[in-house]
């Protein structure tokens, strides 16, 4: 493709070159630049871009993209070189010419949200499929072009493979393309100038402190998601989460509200919660539904009627939406059973914020005969200020705790734990806490196999923090580990004992 063509809508401050140039490649990572390349050089967090474009002339680069003009460069250079104010707003719409703006060919679905992104993305799915459509999945699982899975990076990729997932689904015949859609890739512009058609808003709870400057930074990312959406475009929001009533008065696309409370467009009634399910009566602008789910806890309740909405604003019918939430029978890593064989029940989820933990143990207790244990750590590099908040929620909510480490990544393992044993000292001096007492087991193969020795008949053993993860990363090295098959280990051995 010719340059002149790529740039087409990237707002320009200078141009040097000549712009009729073939470009078979686009990247701003310089490892990547082959002969023909366009480089964008980016400022990221850790190294700036800038600082390695010699390295892509050197390797064949056939143009640039950078915040700084060519008189600012030290080296004298024959290519073409494009002086943009945001090179990540320029990649985001190189990236979307590069490949043929393919969200005009595919309904694109966003779910944006603290928690429940996962499920909600894998609940639209099974509702479009089952009404006969073919459904691309990009999520913090896994990618899925409508053909193959591929192993996800980001939850939501960086501008290029974003977008070239997307031409992958067209290609691939699909009519719908299911994202999550987090803050980090709304404020880093990686789906910058991509036409949702429909966006839905889980909640908002602390996370990624690390990274937003407060909450209401936070908000500000999640929000940007639906202040471009115009009239024709559909918002699926959550009116009893505060923020999300924010939104109501922020975007100008149509709405559906969702929720149990006040008057919501889309409402659960007559609710049951099992450890086997949910049912209830689903009450929508295109009628009354029955609703039976697979999935577990009040909190999935929410994530099915987000779904509801979205299948309501495609013109699914009534009874494809039902069943197509009961053919959901699980989401790797959310509430995911598994079968002791001794009498007690171990879950597997993927719980990592104080709201998240609060939701999966209020939910677990409600199913739990005996007692409950629960095993959980904090990652490092990651927002501080959560975990004392979910060593007092686990404290609080469980019969008994063991705190391990969670993805330690450069932090010392011994002062994440500390950090979070604040909080579980601060709840066990209060009266209102539930646990009997907490061990520290720094060793999260040890924890998890204490745990499982630990259990008695009745009881639940609760592994949060990693789901369906199947790392841990200690330094810069990442291992594999799968808290599922470390559990079934564990119960291997407890059975040969």
């Amino acid at each position: 493709m010719r340059l002149q063509e790529l740039i087409k809508g990237v707002e320009l401050k200078s141009v040097s070159g000549n712009l009729d140039v073939e470009i078979r490649k686009v990247t701003c990572n310089s490892h990547d630049v082959t002969p023909g390349t366009l480089f964008v050089a980016i400022k990221g967090f850790k190294t700036d871009g800038h600082r390695y474009i010699k390295d892509a002339v050197a390797k064949g680069a056939a143009a640039l993209i950078t915040e700084r003009g060519s008189e600012d460069m030290t080296l004298s250079l024959s290519i073409p070189i494009l002086t943009v104010s945001d090179s990540r707003e320029a990649i985001a719409r190189v990236a979307i010419n590069y490949y043929r703006n393919p969200a005009e060919e595919i309904q694109l679905i966003g779910v944006t949200g603290t928690n429940g992104k996962t499920t909600t993305t894998y609940l639209i799915r099974s509702i479009l499929e089952g009404a006969d459509n073919r459904v691309g999945l990009i999520g913090t699982v896994s990618y899925f072009n409508g053909n193959l899975i591929s192993a996800s990076g980001y939850t939501t990729p960086e501008a290029m493979e974003f977008q070239g997932l997307l031409r992958e689904m067209v290609d691939q015949g699909c009519q719908f393309a299911v994202t999550e859609v987090s803050s980090h890739a709304l404020a880093l512009k990686r789906v910058y100038g991509a036409d949702f058609s429909t966006a839905v808003f889980t909640n908002l709870t602390q996370d990624h402190l690390d990274f937003h400057a407060d909450m209401e930074d936070y908000f500000r990312a999640k929000a940007l998601l639906f202040s471009n959406l115009s009239p024709h475009q559909r918002g699926i929001i959550n009116r009893d989460d505060p923020y999300g009533r924010r939104l109501l008065d922020i975007t100008k696309c149509a709405i559906y509200s969702y929720g149990l409370k006040g008057n919501a467009d889309i409402r659960g009634e007559d609710i049951r919660l099992s450890m086997d399910g949910i049912e209830f009566n689903a009450i929508t602008p295109a009628g009354r539904i029955h609703i039976k789910s697979h999935l577990v806890g009040i909190y999935n309740v929410y994530n099915i009627l987000a779904s509801i909405g979205v299948a309501i604003s495609c013109n699914i019918p009534l009874e494809k939406v039902s069943s197509g939430i009961a053919a959901l029978t699980s989401v790797p890593g959310r509430f995911e059973k598994i079968d002791s064989g001794l009498g007690f029940n171990v879950v597997v989820d993927y719980a990592h914020t104080e709201n998240a933990l609060r939701l999966l143990l209020e939910a677990a207790s409600g199913f739990t005969p005996q007692k409950m244990i629960t095993l959980f750590g904090c990652g490092g590099d990651r927002d501080k200020g959560k975990r004392p908040l979910m060593g007092k929620a686990a404290i609080e909510l469980s019969d008994y705790v063991i705190v391990t480490s969670d993805n330690p990544r450069t932090e010392d393992p011994e002062r994440i734990i500390e950090e979070v044993e604040r909080g579980i000292k601060d709840a066990m001096n209060a009266t209102n806490r539930k646990a009997s007492g907490y061990k520290i087991i720094a060793d999260r193969r040890s924890a998890i196999s204490e745990a499982i020795n630990m259990a008695e008949k009745g009881d639940l053993v609760v592994i949060a923090g990693k789901g369906h993860e199947c790392y841990q990363i200690t330094g810069n090295k990442k291992n594999h580990f799968d808290d599922r098959e470390e559990a079934r280990e564990a119960i291997r051995k407890r059975e040969e004992r």
